[in-house]
C-alpha cells in the first residue's frame, strides 16, 4: 500500500544493510537535530510528521529575487543592496551554480565513513574580492517587529547556512564562516492592495561556524544503524502528539 491511503511511505527508506550510497538532504539532516525520533521514524519506518501547506508567496520571492541577483551575476556586478551595505562582493558565477539550485539534486558530498550522501539547494552564493565563497539565503516575511538574528534566533536559519558552508568546503571551495540572509519584508501599511505587494530589502550577516556538521552526520548515521527509535527530543510536539494520541487509544 502506498502513502497516499496509510500515511506510511515504503520507498527511499535507509537500509542498515545496503551498500549503495544514502542521500540524506539537508532538510532531514535538520530533522535530526529538532528530533531524532522523528528523523529515525522518517527514514527508516517510513511514517513521516504531517506534510506542511506550501509556501508559494515566498517561493514566489525566492525566484524573483534569483531572477534580480542573476542580472547582476551576468554583468559582473554588485548588487545595490551589496553596495549599500559595503560588501565587497559580487554574485558568483559557477557552471553548477543551477544544479546547486536545483531541491532535488542541490549540492552534494558523498561522506565516505557513512556512506551518506548529504545534499542541499542554496539560493545564492556570493564571492568576496580575496576569493572567498559566501552562502546566501533568500527570507521573506510579512511584519512589523523587528527581524533580528542575534543570539539563538532564527537558529534552524544559521545551521541551514552552516551546512551550505560546509557541502561547497567538501566540493574543494574556499568558503567563508560569513553567511548573508537577503530578507524581503512585505509592506502590510498600504492604502490600498492594488494588486502587488511592496517589501523591503533587509541584510543580515552572519558569522557561523560548520564545525558542527561532520559530527551531526555521523550521529545520524548511528541513528539509522540503530534497531530501534531513539527517544524523543524533549518538548519535540510530533512526540508528545504521538504519546497523547497513544494514550487514548487513538
Amino acid at each position: 500500500m502506498t502513502k497516499a491511503t496509510t500515511g506510511k511511505r515504503t520507498r527511499n527508506l535507509f537500509d542498515p544493510a545496503a551498500t549503495k550510497p544514502y542521500k540524506l538532504s539537508r532538510s532531514k539532516l535538520e530533522r535530526f537535530t529538532q528530533c531524532p525520533r522523528c528523523f529515525y521514524l522518517d527514514r527508516r519506518l517510513g511514517v513521516d510528521r504531517p506534510d506542511m501547506p506550501g509556501w508559494t508567496l515566498n517561493t514566489a520571492v525566492d525566484a524573483l529575487l534569483k531572477n534580480e541577483f542573476d542580472a547582476y551575476r551576468d554583468r559582473g556586478e554588485p548588487h545595490p543592496l551589496m553596495q549599500r551595505h559595503g560588501i565587497d562582493a559580487v554574485p558568483f558565477r559557477h557552471p553548477d551554480l543551477d544544479v546547486w539550485r536545483q531541491n532535488l539534486r542541490g549540492i552534494q558530498f558523498h561522506h565516505q565513513p557513512t556512506n551518506l550522501v548529504i545534499s542541499g539547494a542554496v539560493d545564492d552564493v556570493w564571492i568576496g574580492s580575496i576569493g572567498k565563497l559566501h552562502v546566501v539565503d533568500y527570507k521573506s516575511t510579512s511584519t512589523t517587529q523587528e527581524i533580528s538574528f542575534d543570539g539563538h534566533a532564527r537558529r534552524e536559519y544559521k545551521r541551514q547556512a552552516e551546512i551550505y558552508q560546509w557541502l561547497l568546503r567538501q566540493n574543494g571551495h574556499d568558503v567563508s564562516d560569513t553567511a548573508y540572509f537577503v530578507y524581503a519584508n512585505a509592506h502590510r501599511d498600504r492604502p490600498e492592495f492594488a494588486g502587488r505587494l511592496e517589501f523591503d530589502l533587509l541584510l543580515f550577516p552572519y558569522d557561523g561556524s560548520a564545525a558542527w556538521v561532520e559530527r551531526c552526520v555521523v550521529d545520524a548515521h548511528r541513528c539509522l544503524m540503530s534497531d530501534a527509535p531513539p527517544p524523543p527530543a524533549s518538548g519535540c510536539s510530533y512526540c508528545l502528539y504521538r504519546l497523547a494520541a497513544g494514550q487514548v487509544g487513538v
